[in-house]
């Protein structure tokens, strides 16, 4: 996988409201402590020293019912400096709890602590969390699931037990200093050593056989699978043999509900599918595997992720399936299997997609370079250069203080701009033959928005440096999935193709390879962008929306 995919594109929205009583009017809080701490712990045979959550890999689990406050203290005690990112949480009253460090708060420092507070208000499903500075996401991360408020029941088959599944990385190396190598290099990062399940590399891998997660079930009865991708880079298919799945809900949106063999998941992304077990215990146990679907040119870890879906009561010594995966580069399955993915669009969920639009946007996503700073002049990007990736040809230069703080003190001069280009400074053929030119400009710049705007954004794919997919994750807030294809937008006839009945609403989307996605949503929110995921410090792709003329500053302030 090339380094554009690793350097995957996040847009941040952040609200600031007073924390609001949930609709029936009362609010139950529920508290979680984090402790950041080192823990040694063995995979492949290799014993390493890492940062983990309270010593657990992958993290704890957060449950919390839709309108319920979390009140959850994360104290440090590793040398790194952490914060924590909750992943799909929509932050319309608590923009400072978002996570993301130097946009919405600076880090939580060595032997500090730090309060999140906010309310899970109009949600209900599978999200995450996970650590939000540098590559430490590789190893603090975990669930966070939220019921639907007590008596409410689920638009689907009440299942008999609900079993989280995320998936994830181990690297037998430290991976700050993989990410450290790669920025002083400027080449791309060392690949995983193996994708996990739940923390368990499983059978498929060398020395890992007791390092394998099982699912244990029952027969005729029906399973809830919340399915996470917490990997750094890759998207992943996922299937287990011998059974199929019928997704139910994705980035905690429920969807019309469709049964498939295999499921596409983008990091970032969720996905709950109901796993309908066989009537009568087979004579087999089955395996469930995941491996990636891959674009780009670059390397990528080309192994598969197993666990073991196993029957009570069965016999020991009995077959041992597996699954027939897509090939590693079958875009048509991962793209057939996208647009199947609706929202329910009812009169209780309701798929309220902006019909109007106040601002349009259009952004190219790729690869550029910029020049290598190190001491002999060359680095291992392409012409002796670095790796950068751009959004409208703009690389993100990261602050020292958080956007949101120099916001709110007044003294944003210096720290960032709010002149982001709105469409690419220079036109070309986005997924022909690239320019002869590609070096990058950087900069730490926003776009300037009124509060309650209706936006659209298209997101275009270019050839730059080779064509890929890039996921793309809107901190603190949704966006609806109106169109996507393939080529460059067409923009008088693309739009006459738009979905805006009962588009997918999510939190996190895949930008087609050589191709392009069109998204809109209401600017409800003070927000401030230009943050990685994975948090790499350098060379990073740099968008920003800041919200003017908003009641919720004053909240803000009184909050802060």
């Amino acid at each position: 996988m090339s380094f554009g995919l690793l350097l995957t594109l996040f847009i941040a929205l952040f609200a600031f409201h007073e924390i609001a009583l949930a609709q029936n009017g009362t609010v139950t809080t529920r508290h979680y402590k984090f402790n950041i701490q080192m823990t040694k712990v063995t995979r492949l045979c290799h014993t390493k020293s890492m940062v983990t959550v309270n010593g657990k890999f992958p993290g704890p689990r957060i449950m919390a019912r839709e309108g319920d406050r979390l009140l959850i203290e994360v104290v440090n005690q590793v040398p790194n400096n952490i914060s924590i990112h909750w992943h799909g949480i929509r932050q319309l009253h608590s923009g400072w709890a978002d996570g993301p460090a130097y946009v919405t708060q600076c880090p939580i420092q060595t032997g500090q602590s730090y309060l999140y507070n906010f309310t899970v208000d109009g949600q209900r499903g599978t999200l995450w969390w996970h650590a939000h500075v540098s590559w430490l996401r590789s190893t603090v991360y975990g669930p966070l699931i939220i019921l639907p408020k007590k008596g409410v029941p689920y638009p689907f088959t009440k299942p008999y037990k609900e079993v989280p599944i995320i998936f994830g990385e181990w690297f037998n190396v430290d991976p700050e200093a993989i990410i450290s190598q790669a920025l002083q290099t400027g080449g791309g990062p060392n690949v995983s050593d193996s994708y996990t399940i739940n923390g368990l590399p499983g059978p498929l891998y060398n020395c890992s056989a007791k390092d394998t997660f099982k699912l244990k079930v029952q027969p005729g009865k029906t399973y809830l699978l919340r399915l996470i991708n917490a990997a750094l880079n890759d998207e992943l298919f996922f299937s287990i043999a011998n059974h199929s799945l019928t997704v139910v809900e994705a980035d905690a949106i429920y969807v019309k509900p469709f049964e498939t063999e295999t499921i596409l998941i983008t990091p970032g992304q969720t996905t709950n599918v109901l796993l309908k077990t066989k009537s009568k215990i087979p004579n087999a146990s089955f395996l469930m595997a995941a491996r990636p679907y891959v674009t780009g040119q670059g390397t990528f870890d080309n192994s598969t992720v197993a666990g073991i879906l196993q029957y009570s009561k069965s016999p020991k010594k009995i077959p041992l399936f597996k699954p027939s995966l897509p090939a590693l580069n079958d875009t048509a399955y991962a793209t057939n299997f996208t647009n199947k993915i609706r929202s329910l669009a009812t009169v209780q969920y309701p798929a309220n997609v902006p019909l109007k639009v106040d601002k349009r946007f259009f952004f190219t996503i790729g690869l550029g370079t910029s020049p290598c700073d190190q001491q002999n002049g060359t680095c291992q990007g392409p012409n002796g250069m670095r790796f950068s990736a751009t959004v409208n040809n703009i690389s993100f230069v990261q602050p020292n203080t958080a956007l949101l703080q120099s916001h709110y003190s007044g003294q944003s001069n210096g720290i960032y701009s709010p002149d982001f280009p709105i469409s690419p400074l220079t036109w070309f053929n986005y997924t022909g033959s690239p320019p002869n030119n590609t070096m990058v400009n950087n900069g730490t710049k926003l776009v300037v928005l009124r509060f309650n705007t209706s936006v659209e954004v298209i997101m275009q794919d270019t050839s730059i440096l080779g064509a890929e997919s890039h996921p793309l994750h809107l901190h603190g807030f949704n966006f609806f999935v109106v169109g996507q294809g393939f080529g460059n937008y067409d923009p008088n006839k693309d739009p006459k193709k738009f979905n805006l009945v009962d588009p997918i609403e999510r939190n996190t989307i895949g930008v087609p390879s050589g191709g392009w996605v069109a998204i809109r949503g209401m600017v409800y929110a003070l927000s401030f962008g230009s943050s990685h995921e994975l948090g790499i410090e350098d060379g990073l792709v740099g968008f920003g929306w800041k919200v003017t003329q908003s009641k919720a500053f004053s909240a803000a302030k009184r909050s802060s």
